[in-house]
């Protein structure tokens, strides 16, 4: 009887937050991996190809034996210096295939694993350079682009911290640093384009973080960056929720255009459609068993050329969604960062990240200047709860393990 009672699926049950954090293991290696492959002269198509075999790989060797579902929570994709959104071409379409990564360019890689539902997604922006001078210091704009989303981000993060969650100091301080509101998203947007003004840039307009949840990536509340006219965000986050936060700078208008290249990134929908074209209602089948919900690649499916047939009827019936290609209006550089995070009792716990950023790297003669924003950057965004510090060595050892050691626990 004990089989058919309700399983919790929040962060109350200790097993969600391992399956969050295997996945984002498993994205942050693999992210590590596609940003080696990231090389003047290299094609984009082959490095998502690429991706996806590590991140297929890597989920083999977690929660082996179980009967849990295991796949891509988003596939990799690289997007070229102007693009906005994630980019992922298709072998079949030769102009596509060939286009390669140029020398200093700011490359966006995105991509994502998803263990029982529960999906990390991470996106990073490299700025690539031959392998012989990947020490030399990263000057003038592109620095700029570079630190603006940083400091964009690491803002964004500490705006996701409920009011008066890490208060310090007596019952009467807290209780009044709880009582204050969650900034509005209004505000969000006005002390981030404060942190872009500092380094001559503009936050993409409607840039999205959202509200994820088993098998969602775009649950029921997000935050709208810069909204274009009709769009805005609804909802502030809470503690027991996992969000997905994404930021995204330009070094142009921050206007968007939509580009004139085929949408190759989908996801099924909840809309159910007798379709009538045999090639539809295979690839229906396929991305079912294979993708669930979560977005997938043209390029992911068995057949392209029927993939690239039967997604047109599943799109017009609204049984997939199409994620149109969009890029900078004006061709400017944009840096995007993507973060998936759970916001706990103890504030914000990073489930799926970039790497840290080695500002050391980057030289500008631009800062941030504006007190108000100084003074967010030095919150935290954690409780020190101090239980992460007593072996750093023995745990970034064990990092290449960490998932297979997961499952293990598991079981």
């Amino acid at each position: 009887m004990s089989e058919t009672k309700e399983v919790d699926y929040s962060l109350n049950n200790p097993d969600t937050l391992t399956k969050y954090k295997t996945a984002a293991q498993i994205s942050e290696k693999v992210l590590a991996a596609v940003s080696d492959l990231c090389v003047p002269g290299a094609k984009i198509v082959e490095i998502c190809q690429q991706g996806d075999k590590l991140i297929e790989e890597e989920l083999a060797k977690v929660y082996r034996g179980k009967k849990i579902t295991k796949g891509f929570s988003h596939p990799t994709t690289v997007s070229p210096s102007s693009y906005v959104t994630p980019y992922t071409p298709l072998t079949t379409d030769e102009s596509e295939a060939s286009i390669e990564i140029k020398e200093g360019e700011p490359i966006k890689i995105q991509l994502g694993a998803q263990i029982d539902g529960f999906g990390s997604i991470v996106c990073n922006t490299i700025v690539v350079t031959e392998k012989d001078k990947a020490a030399e210091p990263i000057t003038g704009r592109t620095a700029d682009l570079i630190l603006a989303n940083h400091y964009v981000n690491e803002v964004l993060l500490r705006l996701m911290v409920p009011p008066g969650l890490l208060a310090q100091g007596t019952d009467e301080e807290k209780a009044k640093a709880a009582a204050q509101k969650a900034p509005t998203q209004s505000k969000i947007t006005s002390l981030l384009e404060k942190v872009c003004d500092a380094y001559e840039c503009k936050l993409v307009e409607s840039t999205t973080s959202w509200l994820f949840d088993r098998n969602e990536i775009e649950g029921s509340k997000k935050i709208v960056l810069a909204p274009a006219e009709g769009t805005k965000g609804e909802g502030v986050p809470e503690v027991g929720e996992v969000w997905g936060v994404e930021t995204g700078v330009s070094l142009g208008s921050g206007k968007v255009k939509t580009l004139d290249q085929r949408s190759t990134l989908h996801r099924r929908t909840n809309q159910t459609y007798q379709l009538k074209r045999p090639t539809s209602r295979k690839i229906l089948s396929e991305v079912q068993k294979k993708f669930g919900t979560f977005p997938f690649s043209l390029r992911q499916l068995e057949d392209e050329r029927d993939a690239k047939a039967g997604v047109v009827e599943c799109v017009r019936n609204n049984v997939f969604r199409q994620y149109e290609l969009v890029g900078d209006k004006d061709n400017a550089p944009v840096a995007r960062l993507l973060t998936t995070l759970a916001i706990t009792k103890n504030g914000i716990t990073k489930l799926g990240a970039a790497p840290e950023l080695d500002l050391s790297k980057f030289q500008t003669d631009k800062k941030i200047t504006d007190e108000e924003i100084l003074k967010i950057l030095e919150q935290p965004l954690a409780r020190n709860t101090g239980k992460k510090k007593s072996k750093p060595k023995k745990k970034a050892a064990k990092a290449d393990g960490a998932t297979e050691e997961a499952a293990n626990a598991e079981e």
